[in-house]
């Protein structure tokens, strides 16, 4: 279905612009990079526009925010494409069959924003309820659609609207917290992952209530644990300690700063018959980390899963120092030929300078490592290759040496 160009206003790109970034892929045109004449500054942020290249031949159709760092997010490489309802249901469409091929169980990511094609949508699915962050005012504009879309696509029976996230207060947009179709559930969802039971609290958890990014990074620790102790740091609902306890971990401490976020960890541990074999203790990461030292322990098994240091470029120094020090103090409470994994949530820390980081803390405990596994998000979490900020997820993990 196509409609007329004359229907959209239109963006050009300055003569000096890299139109041909934009024709290999890439969704943004950034600010700098247009022309903002009177009609261009004129174009409401949220609204549709033809982006255009210095010579006038049309790149696509995209969401215009014209005094933002992006001057507009690309929809279609169709200039004349219609965005309606049967546009996003097809989009919504392709992103559940997708899950459908990589998962028996509906539980996982449903959208991930331009991963899937739909730049700042996140769903997340837990069985028969979905949480939504609308995190763009195009979203915002288009939500009856959306959520129809959604109804139709899954045949869920709950919607949470979750809109308090930080992209949602750059677009100026209010925070919420509303139930968008059927109930808002009675009690924390039991989540199943590798074998584990988690807690995901979706009306007043962090961000929808449950990380399943690490899914497969959860998975690779679950293979080292049988017999061993773990120690999960930075753990939120349980995360690492409870798919080792799942895979045979002789013993599991949890440490995070979170008193609720732990309670929830304790009841996953609790459904899975798990619970003899967890503890937790609630503080700050690196303050417990010292503490541990200072006690003698030692782990077979640590994992650190920080939030993100280094949300910004202009954040970029600060956190990778934040990382070498998370695995300067880690790094001494693994046992001998033992295993210490580091992960990093901020886009803004490429694999290179946060590995480089993370070995920078291990040499400064005195720790021989080898790098044994590099991990990033699970496939629910699919990553446009332009986009690092759609890859943002890694995690390595080190054998320290005898």
């Amino acid at each position: 279905m196509t409609a007329p160009l004359t229907s959209f206003p239109v963006l050009r790109l300055k003569p000096k612009a890299d139109a041909k970034r934009i024709r290999h892929g890439h969704p943004w045109a950034w600010g700098d990079d247009l022309v903002l004449d009177r009609r261009a500054r004129a174009i409401p942020a949220g609204a549709l526009a033809v982006l255009e290249d210095a010579e006038r031949q049309p790149l696509g159709l995209g969401v215009a925010t014209v005094e933002g760092k992006i001057g507009l997010r690309l929809l279609d490489r169709d200039p004349a494409a219609v965005i309606d309802q049967t546009w996003l249901a097809a989009r919504i469409q392709a992103a559940v069959a997708l899950r459908g091929k990589l998962y028996d169980a509906p539980f996982y990511r449903l959208i991930h924003a331009e991963g899937d094609g739909l730049p700042g949508l996140i769903v997340d699915r837990f069985g028969d309820t979905l949480v939504m962050q609308p995190n763009a005012i195009w979203l915002e504009e288009r939500e009856a659609a959306i959520v129809a879309a959604l109804r139709d696509a899954t045949g869920c029976t709950n919607l949470i609207k979750n809109g308090t996230s930080r992209a949602r207060l750059a677009e100026g947009l209010p925070e919420v917290t509303e139930v968008l179709f059927g109930q808002a559930p009675s009690a924390p969802i039991p989540v199943p992952m590798n074998g584990a039971i988690y807690m995901a609290d979706v009306m007043a958890g962090q961000k929808t209530g449950l990380f399943f990014d690490q899914r497969d990074n959860h998975a690779f620790a679950a293979r080292l644990s049988r017999n061993a102790r773990v120690l999960d740091v930075f753990s939120h609902v349980g995360g690492f300690g409870l798919a080792s306890l799942a895979a045979g971990a002789a013993h599991a401490l949890a440490v995070d700063a979170s008193a609720p976020a732990l309670t929830l960890a304790e009841a996953g541990a609790a459904a899975a018959d798990m619970a003899d074999r967890f503890a937790t203790r609630q503080g700050d990461a690196f303050a417990t980390l010292e503490a541990l030292a200072e006690e003698g322990a030692r782990f077979d098994l640590v994992i650190c899963d920080p939030p993100a240091f280094a949300p910004s470029k202009q954040a970029i120094e600060a956190g990778l120092r934040a990382y070498e020090r998370i695995a300067k103090l880690a790094a001494p409470l693994v046992a001998e030929g033992g295993v210490l994994m580091l992960c990093s949530c901020s886009h803004a820390a490429e694999l290179p300078k946060f590995r480089a980081a993370c070995l920078r803390g291990i040499g400064r405990a005195g720790r021989e490592p080898r790098l044994i596994y590099t991990g990033f998000a699970g496939p629910d979490h699919p990553q446009h290759p332009a986009l690092t900020d759609t890859g943002y997820l890694k995690a390595v993990a080190f054998r320290l040496m005898p």
